[in-house]
């Protein structure tokens, strides 16, 4: 166990890591909700809708970067004495992934232009480009989070939104359109790239080497992680497809405009996660930084969905205008599905975290069981609370199951990386 003395010394590290953090990627949410205002308030709901859908898309196809991010942050958190060895096969894969990812959705571009009915077959290309230094920016901001260098990982956050901001509210007040905006996106994701790249530019002393993390073990943990992100991923963004399908152009674009509420309330908190994420990769803190970074999560979302239902107005202008006025009496129900969604995430991490293999397997069962209810859906009451019911039942299991497991007493037999040879 941790000492007193050392855990007061990880709290206060923490807490200003946490700081750090907070800011960084408030500049990155707040950039690019910025953008995302702009965009709804130009296009409008036919278009904004179409954005929407792409948006989502990109989320889904990004989590390839957030399994490279998690897999490096948790192997140098919980194996520091080979940090040198992890970050370079992690920038290894992360070029080649990026690459291939990238491929990839340029032979799918067909099959995405028809699916989100964009009726512009350039945007699906130009959303093949976007997922490369999208994908670049996990592996950097991995390394970064694992060796808790906050301040570098926050200015790394910060290049994420602002660029965006800039470039994509010129280009979509010259040319009002969803590939407008794409582009805009793509280019301010070069932005954290290069800082990424800046930070970790130098060549580090070859250090202790150990097969588990060469890269084709690594290559099964990115692999993990990464369908794991992909079940949350799909399970919190399949509305907004399904909602693009079933319901008129109209009512698609209201339901994409309150989730911009929704995901405001998922990122917002976003900070308690990535500082939290290194101490549940160890076996000793895990318990602790679990429990406590639900209680903050959970603090947050309930300040956010009071704030929603009390002053609908206000949060109406930030949804996007009187364009949106059908929805402002729902807007209190999209802050709870994001807070819900947010604890989700947490959860999911601390899962990644211990590497358990089988609780994953419930988020995909509740993504089957939500597209299965989710198409008798034909109005955005139906949808919204048919999606709240299903997230709503997935979190009370698995914040029983995680509470179960992260309170076991600690297995002698747990590894040098901090992780046990099973786990749910």
């Amino acid at each position: 166990m941790v000492g007193d003395g050392s855990w007061r010394h990880r709290v206060s590290s923490s807490l200003r890591g946490g700081g750090s953090i907070a800011v960084g990627l408030g500049f990155m949410n707040v950039a690019t909700y910025g953008f995302t205002i702009v965009a709804a308030r130009v296009l409008g709901p036919r278009s904004y809708g179409a954005l929407a859908g792409v948006m989502a898309t990109l989320l889904v196809v990004g989590v390839l970067q957030l399994g490279l991010q998690a897999t490096a942050a948790r192997r140098i958190s919980a194996d520091p004495g080979h940090v040198a060895q992890i970050e370079r096969s992690i920038l290894t894969l992360t070029y080649r992934t990026a690459a291939g990812i990238g491929i990839l959705m340029l032979v799918l571009a067909p099959l995405v232009n028809a699916a989100l009915r964009l009726d512009n077959l350039i945007t699906a290309v130009v959303l093949a480009v976007c997922v490369v230094p999208l994908t670049i920016m996990g592996g950097l901001a991995g390394i970064l989070q694992g060796e808790r260098r906050w301040t570098q990982l926050a200015l790394l956050y910060a290049a994420g939104g602002v660029p965006r901001l800039v470039v994509g509210t010129a280009l979509i007040l010259w040319q009002p359109s969803e590939l407008s905006a794409l582009v805009g996106v793509t280019i301010g994701f070069l932005a954290p790239v290069a800082v990424g790249w800046w930070f970790l530019r130098l060549n580090r002393e070859p250090g202790e080497t150990s097969e588990r993390h060469r890269l084709r073990p690594m290559v099964g943990e990115i692999l993990h992680n990464s369908q794991a992100l992909l079940a949350l991923f799909a399970l919190s963004n399949v509305d907004i497809i399904m909602a693009r399908n079933l319901l008129s152009d109209h009512d698609s674009g209201l339901y994409a405009g309150g989730l911009i509420l929704t995901k405001a309330l998922l990122f917002l908190p976003q900070f308690v996660v990535v500082v939290a994420f290194p101490a549940m990769s160890t076996a000793a803190e895990r318990r602790r930084a679990l429990t406590r970074s639900l209680a903050i999560v959970a603090a947050i979302g309930a300040v956010g969905t009071i704030a929603s239902a009390a002053l609908s107005g206000l949060a109406l202008v930030f949804v996007g205008g009187g364009e949106y006025d059908d929805v402002q009496g729902r807007l209190w129900m999209f802050a709870i599905l994001g807070t819900v969604l947010s604890m989700l995430q947490l959860l999911v991490y601390s899962v990644l975290a211990r590497q358990g293999q089988h609780s994953v397997y419930l988020v995909w069962i509740a993504f089957v069981t939500l597209i299965g209810l989710g198409l008798l859906a034909d109005s955005i009451d139906q949808l919204l609370v048919t999606v709240l019911a299903i997230d709503g039942a997935l979190f009370a299991v698995l914040l029983g199951l995680s509470l179960v497991l992260v309170r076991q007493p600690l297995q002698p037999d747990e590894d040098a990386a901090g992780v046990p040879p099973a786990s749910v």
